[in-house]
């Protein structure tokens, strides 16, 4: 027997707003809207979605669990997610070959570089 990915969950302290903020990094949309959850896909039958749920406490450390992004231009793609709230964070990893930032409520992820 096997599990198929269904989403991965993101507390947020405004799940509307950084679900939206996602959407427009990654290229998704908004699937499913409700007080308790923000859902967002590629599209509405593609699996997994990114699921953003309320929470109260703030975020203290850093993530355990983060997205890397792999653009075609990593340069332009740092500087369109900044443009759009994101901003650089260190986490202690010097000299990578990445760069780390965080969305809008300070989740870490990274921007790899293109492929070779």
């Amino acid at each position: 027997m096997t599990s198929v990915w269904e989403s991965l969950t993101v507390d947020a302290h405004d799940p509307p707003r950084l679900a939206r903020w996602w959407a427009e990094a990654l290229g998704y949309q908004v699937v499913t809207e409700k007080p308790d959850e923000v859902e967002i896909r590629q599209s509405p039958q593609r699996l997994p979605g990114i699921v953003f749920v309320p929470v109260t406490e703030g975020k203290e450390t850093r993530n355990r669990l983060h997205l890397d992004l792999r653009p075609d231009d990593r340069e332009a793609e740092v500087e369109r997610l900044v443009d759009m709230g994101a901003r650089h964070v260190d986490v202690g990893h010097a000299g990578v070959d990445w760069t780390v930032l965080a969305d809008p409520e300070g989740n870490e992820f990274c921007v790899l570089r293109q492929r070779d």
